[in-house]
């Protein structure tokens, strides 16, 4: 009965607005990781860089500048995945002191809105942190994971050394779709903070953010360049 009593708080618009952001953030990733043969997403192609680098990276000496690079990769998921915490961190402050977070939030919202309603809302976003939190972490050990079977690789041009070589690309890959499911996790996380102004607010942002994350990946000066007379890799 309480958790009917709790519902009631929300109209049927708050859950349609949700529905909508947990829509585009999952179908956004769908699209993205299975785009159409025909029009490649900017995470599609450099899947095919990755691999044509680990089959460089076999005769490349020395190969300290590969290491370099799968260093910088882990760097920028340790980096998110700390922001990730301090974010968590602080909303679970917020959710201990609703309250005055709806005295700031009634300037713009329903005031009179209980307690419930504020917390409700906040966990939203702390739901797309903590994917977010979780999904840099696996990252990043991913990423180690690769380093290490990039170490592996003989130094001689050899079957073996190729093959070891598609492993790690394999690996690489898996690495960097995480950290791009991290990252949406981030732009619909912050999409979700606007639920505190309203379910048209969420709406809002929800159809703002979805339009920006699909043409970065579809419509993107970067795609154009990565599609610029570039043979079949």
């Amino acid at each position: 009965m309480d958790w009917v009593i709790r519902l009631s708080y929300f109209s049927v618009l708050d859950g349609i607005a949700v529905a909508l952001l947990v829509l585009a953030w999952l179908g956004s990733s769908r699209i993205i990781e299975h785009p159409p043969k025909s029009r490649p997403s900017v995470s599609k192609l450099m899947t095919r860089y990755r691999r044509a680098w680990m089959v460089h990276f076999v005769t490349r000496q020395p190969r300290i500048f590969d290491s370099q690079i799968v260093g910088s990769l882990r760097q920028s998921t340790a980096f998110f995945a700390s922001a990730a915490m301090i974010a968590i961190s602080g909303l679970f402050a917020l959710l201990g002191d609703a309250d005055r977070l709806r005295g700031v939030a009634g300037d713009f919202a329903d005031a009179d809105a209980p307690v419930i309603v504020w917390e409700v809302k906040l966990f939203l976003t702390l739901l797309f942190a903590a994917n977010a939190f979780l999904k840099f972490v696996w990252s990043n050990r991913l990423f180690g994971y690769c380093s290490v079977m990039m170490g592996s690789v003989p130094n001689d041009a050899s079957d073996l050394a190729y093959l070891r070589a598609a492993k790690a690309a394999e690996i690489n890959i898996f690495a960097a779709r995480s950290y791009n499911r991290g990252l949406r996790s981030v732009y619909f996380g912050i999409a979700s903070a606007a639920w505190l102004l309203g379910a048209e607010a969420l709406v809002l942002a929800t159809g703002v953010t979805l339009p920006v994350i699909l043409r970065r990946e579809f419509a993107s000066q970067s795609r154009e360049i990565l599609m610029q007379d570039e043979p079949k890799l």
